[in-house]
């Protein structure tokens, strides 16, 4: 098997039974497993919702780590569409050419960088710079903060021996409400700013809504953006053909990155808490428990994909679940289609070929389930194009 080989973990079970139960911090989940399940309970806001107690949907629960409520990722309809409006506008600015020619001057930077280097760590050394350097735009912000970012390392809540590590969680909170306090105190045009004085239901928003915006948009987009990064690197270190083929065929981009999005499924699942009994797939939802839609079994489902375990970057049709569906849908998934788009369009252009040197895995438990997500260290050789 290839380093850039992602296993369907789910397969299995979900051909057999289409539901997985497993504990999580003693309040168990039972992951849905199927396209039309995951779609379908996705779409249904109203049998399962996110706006439980504030952490409990995400898996691993985040209750014992926080209790400001993200916004608006934790709250249902009407108040979630009420929210969603207020920043929906702002999280389309990745569409503008000019922030579009932004990620291409950061992604170019880095990159050169790295080419002078020859031999680096892909995670920490790349993806993790572009991450936090692209977040830059999207909160409108000087790009040296990055820097700051960029010293917490890889994950925002994860430590070396903790899926779930509350004081590292605190250092995002605690850097959040330092930010929005500095912003009160002299107003900007950055997302902070933007949101102190935008108006829910005929007052300003507080700063706990604002924080809980931050919280989203920071960590939302930063393990899910490093994986895809890194993910693909692996893929063209071991498919040096694509390299040409992406660089030859520039409209192929577009299909690429939503394939490979749909293949490697950054984000292996989302939870849901059961409002009111519901049978799925053979299986009775109580109420009060929980369920998980696994967009990573869901972009495997053999029903809906053909060759579902192959990368095909111009597979035609795609409806894949990488980034959520229904309500909910990422917030973020313009600007992070268009880091995609730069990043290979950019890669292609620059680097000539580049191998594997060492690799280490991030395998996720799930309880009978064990998935690659990534990989924990990447070490890669890059060969610029003369």
């Amino acid at each position: 098997m290839g380093v850039s080989d992602f296993p369907d973990a789910f397969k299995d079970t979900r051909e057999a039974k289409g539901v997985c139960p497993f504990n999580d911090q003693n309040d168990p989940v039972a992951m849905l497993l199927r396209f039309k399940d995951v779609r379908k309970s996705a779409h249904d806001y109203k049998s399962f919702i996110s706006g439980a107690q504030p952490g409990r949907i995400v898996v691993p629960s985040e209750v014992n780590i926080r209790d400001t409520r993200q916004i608006p990722f934790e709250v249902d309809p009407p108040e979630h569409t009420e929210y969603r409006a207020l920043v929906e506008d702002w999280f389309k600015r990745p569409l503008d050419a000019a922030y579009e020619a932004g990620l291409e001057a950061i992604v170019a930077k880095e990159l050169d960088r790295v080419l002078a280097k020859g031999k680096i760590e892909a995670i920490a050394e790349l993806s993790l710079p572009i991450q936090s350097r692209a977040l830059t735009l999207l909160l409108n912000i000087p790009r040296e903060e990055a820097e700051t970012w960029i010293s917490w390392g890889t994950h925002v809540f994860r430590s070396e021996d903790s899926d779930l590590d509350g004081d590292k969680a605190a250092i995002l909170y605690d850097y959040i409400d330092a930010e929005i306090d500095k912003v009160i105190a002299n107003p900007d045009d950055s997302l902070y700013g933007v949101l102190l004085q935008s108006e829910y239901q005929g007052r300003k928003m507080t700063k706990e809504e604002v924080k809980g915006v931050l919280i989203l948009t920071f960590a939302g987009g930063r393990d899910t953006v490093i994986n895809y990064l890194t993910n693909t690197m692996a893929y063209l270190a071991e498919h040096p053909e694509a390299i040409a083929q992406l660089r030859d065929n520039p409209e192929l981009v577009n299909t690429a990155i939503e394939e490979l999005v749909r293949y490697f499924s950054p984000l292996t699942h989302m939870g849901r808490v059961v409002a009111q009994e519901k049978e799925v797939s053979g299986h009775v939802a109580k109420e009060d428990t929980r369920v998980s839609l696994c967009w990573a079994s869901a972009n495997r489902d053999e029903a809906v994909f053909e060759n579902p375990n192959e990368v095909v970057l111009d597979r035609k049709l795609n409806p894949h679940v990488a980034f959520g569906f229904g309500t909910h849908k990422c917030l973020g998934a313009t600007h992070a289609r268009q880091l995609m788009k730069v990043f290979l369009r950019v890669f292609t252009q620059k680097v000539a070929k580049l191998t594997v040197v060492n690799a280490v895995e991030n395998i996720e438990d799930w309880g009978e389930h064990q998935r690659k997500v990534g990989f924990d260290s990447l070490e890669i050789e890059l060969n610029p194009k003369i």
